[in-house]
């Protein structure tokens, strides 16, 4: 069976979230997304776990079904800030569960660190071993998967907070770590030009923090096995039945190049160096992104595929498309009119961008909306880069090249201590 799988999503129980994400809305545009398997997000939260409890009905297979038979998967995720080896870390990671006893134990252990009723991701001050091994101690098949892992404040190799290396982070329990999630400012070549994560599967999800069909399922993995939780697991720990990823663009994720958004700074790894990493306008440290972070860590030139990788695509969504070739906002009525066109013709947002024909898009929406579908799906469009918490920019109007920075001559000498806080 073809599953295309958003295995990392939020509640409206989590900070920064909708207050109409709720389980029918999730389904409803997971299905004009395409997605046939979702995360439930967030199922350490009381509240929403009873709404789970409430709605979603097992049946053993370790895939949990709506009243209307739509697909989930127990899922939760958790932010562990601690010390290790005399620094400050700061973790997020991506749970998966069987069933609702599962989870219960899960919350019943996680309780005796914490509170899990202010916020549907909770924070603990422990480490990422002892969330393994606590984990562990419960269910062998809770999967454990590091979120996002670029991230420079909350990723395992963010620059910010994080470690070199996965067997850094978890040590003796690194054998327990089977997958790492790519994040929204990093696709699978990127992390293939590291050799020790050949062993890690690499996982997309959306981490959406709204339902609407440019966040939900912006990310995600297709694969083809039984509806099952032992075969997803197997695909997540053995690849069996990983078909192949759907990535945006890396280029669009909010960190992907460094900078420093409050002097409108952007500057790709190679400028950011020559700069040591401190903003040429007000001399404070940079973000440093995610592409730079890649680049530290590397021990490939870019372009090199390993054995056995499991093949991606990147994507723009499609109300982003429309969006950018009609100069109206993404949320627009004009928008919606010719998205909603396009989804009662071919079905859902994924058939659209994936597989339809142009000459039949031409018949259903304006040449040139249908001629920038084509251009995504042949990655055509460049981007202006995403950097310090600011999110990418595709350009539909076919500008090739892009300038990252202003013409600022570097000033590398130490005025004041101030310059560096």
């Amino acid at each position: 069976m073809k599953l295309i799988a958003d295995l990392q999503i939020h509640s409206r129980f989590s900070r920064a979230t909708s207050s109409s994400l709720n389980l029918p809305n999730l389904e409803k545009y997971a299905k004009i997304k395409g997605v046939n398997l979702l995360g439930t997000g967030d199922f350490t939260h009381p509240k929403w776990l009873a709404e789970l409890k409430n709605e979603l009905k097992e049946d053993g297979s370790g895939i949990l079904t709506s009243k209307t038979g739509f697909n989930f998967v127990l899922q939760g995720e958790i932010s562990n800030i601690y010390t290790q080896d005399g620094k400050a870390r700061r973790i997020h990671t991506l749970l998966l569960a069987r069933n609702f006893e599962v989870v219960e134990q899960i919350n019943k252990a996680l309780l005796k660190k914490g509170r899990l009723d202010y916020d549907g991701r909770p924070i603990f001050g422990f480490s990422c071993i002892e969330l393994v091994e606590m984990m562990k101690e419960i269910d062998d098949d809770i999967e454990i998967i590091p979120a996002h892992a670029w991230t420079p404040w909350y990723g395992i190799f963010g620059s910010m907070s994080g470690f070199d290396s996965v067997e850094e982070c978890f040590n003796e329990y690194s054998n327990k770590i089977h997958a790492i999630e790519t994040g929204l400012s990093s696709d699978p070549a990127m992390n293939w030009r590291l050799s020790k994560l050949d062993k890690y599967t690499l996982l997309s999800s959306s981490d959406a923090h709204s339902f609407w069909p440019w966040r939900l399922g912006r990310e995600a993995n297709v694969f083809d096995i039984e509806l099952s939780y032992d075969d997803l697991l197997n695909a997540i720990r053995k690849r069996k039945g990983f078909v192949e990823t759907i990535e945006m663009w890396p280029h669009e994720g909010k960190y992907h190049y460094t900078g420093h958004r409050l002097c409108n700074v952007v500057l790709s790894p190679k400028e950011a160096l020559e700069l040591r990493n401190i903003c040429p306008k007000c001399r404070k440290p940079l973000t440093v992104g995610v592409a730079q972070r890649v680049e530290e860590l590397a021990d490939r030139e870019e372009g090199f595929v390993p054995n056995q990788a499991v093949p991606f695509k990147n994507l723009i969504p499609l109300s982003e498309v429309i969006a950018g070739t009609t100069g109206h906002a993404v949320s627009s009525r004009q928008v919606w009119e010719e998205f909603y066109k396009l989804i009662n013709e071919f079905g859902n947002e994924f058939n659209v961008v994936l597989d339809a024909d142009e000459k039949q898009l031409k018949k259903i929406t304006s040449e040139k909306i249908a001629e920038n579908i084509i251009r995504n799906r042949n990655q055509k469009i460049p981007f202006k880069p995403g950097y310090d918490g600011v999110y990418g920019v595709p350009l539909f109007d076919g500008e090739t090249s892009i300038k990252h920075k202003e013409e600022i001559q570097p000033r590398i000498k130490q005025v004041g201590l101030d310059e560096f806080l």
